[in-house]
């Protein structure tokens, strides 16, 4: 890759049973990464993630951790194979964001296990406290959804834009009748589809406020440090340069929006042409292909994908 390339880590939704399967079974490194993690969590990780069932992988406190180390995994056998240029930057959408920053030397593989795995727990219980939904919006203005959300919101029902995922496919979250008041809004002003997802947990809105205290705690006694690679924070679409500046990101991120247009966006602007995305899936190559056609996309998401650098490389 002759030009600045950028790996990028996908979030909740990218999981699938069977992923990271054929890289544990090949690599011995992953290998480690996988039975370190079942070791750490007092989970079978690996039979979750190559055997499901599905339900129970979808399960927020478990989806985490296994998307987790199966990202951190695939990287770590290319990186070990020689396969990897040294990248510009990094960026994950949401949980991918810990996989960017275990990559860029700012967070340990074991205490990003943990924290993943605590994440989920306490997003979950926030969910069942608080219920609410999601939806994606397409064929819509990204300030247009913003203003609809604020429309539709009511004292004890918010709306926001949780993800501002390509030009024209925003997802909104919150308590259900904002959300549903929110589609209706948005089918009126023209929007071209509109999908409720199928989730329970209202993820980067208000409804998750009330564990931001005790997951901050959990933040300020992780092992962090300043990344070796330029990591892009989803809520400023700009590098994360210090402790603090990660520290901050993590805790407002849960209530905060995923910008991941204006991250890719800011990458293109410094030079990258280049996307490895590592983790199951397609999600995050597809949406940088909306934002821009000209752009290099690579897919890692198993033994196989690994093997196939050495070619692109070359």
């Amino acid at each position: 890759m002759d030009t600045p390339v950028a790996f990028v880590f996908p979030g909740q939704g990218a999981q699938e049973v069977g992923m990271g399967e054929d890289v544990y079974r090949t690599h011995p490194l992953a290998r480690r990464l996988f039975d370190q993690a079942s070791e750490l969590l007092g989970v079978d990780l690996k039979r979750l993630c190559f055997e499901g069932p599905k339900a129970e992988l979808d399960d927020t406190i478990n989806t985490q951790p296994a998307l987790y180390v199966t990202s951190v995994a695939l990287w770590s056998v290319a990186y070990h194979e020689g396969l990897l240029p040294r990248p510009a930057f990094l960026a994950g959408h949401s949980l991918g964001e810990y996989s960017a920053l275990t990559v860029a030397g700012a967070l340990p593989f074991e205490a990003g296990v943990r924290l993943v795995r605590e994440r989920g727990r306490l997003m979950k219980e926030a969910g069942e406290q608080n219920p609410g939904k999601m939806a994606a919006i397409i064929g819509l203005e990204d300030a247009t959804v913003a203003a609809l959300c604020e429309k539709a919101s009511r004292e004890g029902e918010p709306v926001q834009v949780a993800n501002y995922n390509c030009p024209g496919q925003v997802v909104i979250s919150g308590a259900e009748a904002a959300v549903r008041r929110a589609v209706e809004l948005a089918t009126a002003q023209g929007a071209r589809r509109t999908v409720v997802l199928d989730v329970s947990i209202p993820a980067h809105s208000a409804l998750m406020a009330p564990i931001k205290e005790t997951f901050a705690q959990v933040i300020e006694e992780a092992p962090l440090q300043a990344p070796t690679v330029p990591v892009l924070g989803n809520l400023t679409a700009r590098p994360l340069e210090t402790e603090e500046d990660i520290r901050r990101e993590l805790v407002e991120q849960l209530t905060g929006s995923v910008r991941w247009t204006e991250s890719v966006r800011y990458m293109l602007d410094q030079g990258v042409r280049s996307f490895v995305e590592f983790g199951p899936g397609t999600v995050l190559t597809g949406l940088i292909k909306r934002i821009d056609r000209k752009t290099r996309r690579i897919n890692v998401a198993n033994w196989s994908d690994i093997q196939s650098l050495s070619g692109r490389n070359s």
